[in-house]
């Protein structure tokens, strides 16, 4: 049996899009001889899909979509992932499913029984779990069909008590497929290669695995789709953050289900760096924000320091310069030197810029406020005013343009609520919101991994908000290398404050870190997406109340 894998970039909601998508890709796959071909968790309506579930119209556009799908499926074979309907008498209205499509039509219908609710998936909230399994013959091969998180565990975990493949199993499988839609984080490559890994050992079957690739706003999906043996070994992984379509054959040698594909004596694992991966991500993020959108043009204020840095070198990439309008906007307390890096960087990625200087704008609202104010003393209130003015000409230049502003925030500033609110806060989308201060700094460096990109200056001299004069971050915040790993500890391991004293930090600074984590909550409420690159973001994945008392 000839099989294919689709690694596709679906738009949720955009049933003429995604139909047309997989339909041409059945094509390609028949002229190649394929019998079978995959596609990921689903894929009919894209994922996440979100309260889109509660739409019955939504639920039979999926239908009419795999009914469409169906008829081009007269002689090959597929496998899709949409929600469909529980015509049972109990339970939630949809089920996650997995058609197998054969001859034009619906030939088995698998649900999913083990239904992610941590992190950033909810999808009890929608879905029913499936409680009965059942094989698919096809070709001469009996398939145990799963979908995601019903292989996603370790062999021993006791959090499932049920797992379809202890069911599938008895039913004497020649191998397993499994479709998903699994987020990307830069530390998940590894583990998904372990834990499916352990299930074609503990099972004893080779397995397909299939996952989407595009990011849908604040998710992003690497795709890195993988096939194994029986024995566990990795026959192939299918590339990152990029759509791709991989042909296999599947033959019976004795009683065991063998798979081969042409590359196979040559196949390497990929091996990257997080920071690689982070910024790969953080592309293909930015890039389906904007074209998911039907957006085109993005604008951000340039400040000469790191963090703007990065994200205008990203979103050069991502969009191409021509799209990118960097704006300069000088205070009076702006130093010559973040006016010249800023330049050299515009110059260097050849994207747009406009320069609107501050001062008198800032001046105004203090004479405005002159007052009220009483000759109060220059405080935050000063400081603030700078950074809303800056916010209100880059959103005018949007509203004017058409433009969609990058938030420029770093996961350290949003962490410990170093930043304004309808200031520097705003945007779209946030581009570095989940990549730490320290993080940053080894984005640029890779950035500039093959030539100056991002100016030295703007990578070496000591980062500040220059909202008063000689202002530095580290006179309100701790060093961030030792910030970072206090924030890590605090929001990434779950650690409470005297577990991470315990682990040799200062108590008094420990304690300090947390209070402004907990105490910032009403900030992150109200900023944009976050493009999520770790294993515990801001935003859908880390979910605290507001006014919780609790200060751990």
């Amino acid at each position: 049996m000839n099989i294919a894998l689709a690694q596709l970039n679906y738009h949720v909601g955009n049933f003429e899009s995604n139909t047309k998508k997989i339909i041409s890709t059945i094509d390609v796959a028949r002229n190649q001889g394929v019998d079978l071909i995959v596609f990921s968790e689903l894929c009919v309506c894209g994922y996440p899909a979100r309260d889109f579930f509660e739409f019955k119209e939504f639920i039979d556009l999926c239908e009419e979509a795999a009914q469409q799908i169906a008829a081009h499926c007269t002689d090959i074979a597929c496998i899709i992932g949409l929600p469909t309907p529980n015509l049972k008498d109990q339970g939630k209205e949809l089920f996650n499913s997995a058609y197998f499509i054969e001859n034009g039509k619906v030939k088995a219908v698998v649900n999913k029984a083990l239904l992610p609710n941590y992190d950033v998936f909810d999808e009890y909230r929608y879905f029913e779990p499936e409680t009965d399994f059942n094989c698919i013959d096809f070709k001469g091969f009996r398939i145990a069909l799963t979908i995601c998180e019903d292989l996603w565990n370790t062999i021993e975990n006791p959090l499932y008590i049920t797992r379809p493949m202890d069911s599938l199993i008895e039913q004497n499988p020649d191998v397993m497929i499994n479709i998903a839609a699994s987020p990307f984080a830069y530390n998940h490559d590894t583990e998904r290669i372990d834990i499916l890994s352990d299930n074609s050992i503990h099972y004893k079957l080779p397995l397909f695995y299939v996952n989407q690739v595009g990011a849908q706003t604040e998710l992003i999906f690497d795709g890195g789709s993988l096939v194994f043996d029986a024995e566990g070994n990795m026959l192939d992984e299918l590339p990152y953050f990029k759509e791709h379509v991989s042909y296999y054959k599947l033959d019976k040698v004795g009683e065991k289900a063998v798979i081969s594909f042409e590359h196979s004596e040559t196949f390497k694992p990929q091996h990257t760096t997080d920071i690689e991966q982070i910024y790969q991500g953080l592309l293909l993020g930015i890039r389906d924000y904007f074209y998911k959108s039907g957006f085109k043009q993005a604008i951000l204020g340039l400040s000469g320091g790191i963090d703007s840095a990065v994200v205008c070198a990203l979103a050069a990439e991502a969009l191409g310069a021509e799209n990118v309008m960097a704006v300069l906007l000088p205070s009076k307390y702006s130093s010559d030197h973040s006016i010249t890096d800023a330049e050299v960087l515009v110059k260097n990625l050849g994207c747009k810029s406009e320069t609107v200087a501050i001062k008198t704008i800032t001046d105004a609202f203090e004479t405005a406020l002159q007052p009220q104010f009483n000759n109060l003393p220059f405080n935050i209130a000063e400081e603030n005013i700078q950074s809303r003015s800056r916010a209100v000409l880059l959103m005018a230049m949007c509203n004017k343009f058409g433009y969609i502003l990058l938030n420029t925030s770093n996961k350290s500033e949003a962490a410990v609520g170093y930043g304004t609110l309808y200031g520097d806060m705003c945007g779209g989308i946030s581009v570095l919101g989940d990549v730490y201060k320290t993080q940053v700094y080894q984005l640029a460096n890779y950035i500039n991994r093959d030539q100056e990109i991002i100016p030295v200056n703007s990578i070496v001299k000591p980062p500040s908000a220059e909202l008063r004069p000689g202002q530095k971050d580290s006179d309100s915040l701790p060093d961030y290398d030792i910030l970072d790993t206090i924030l890590m500890e605090y929001v990434e391991h779950r650690k409470s404050s005297s577990e991470i004293i315990d682990m040799g930090y200062n108590e008094e600074v420990v304690k300090r870190v947390i209070k402004l984590v907990n105490t910032a909550e009403h900030k992150r409420y109200q900023t944009p997406p976050i493009l999520r690159v770790s294993p515990k973001a801001f935003g859908m994945g880390r979910r605290m109340p507001i006014v919780g008392k609790y200060l751990s």
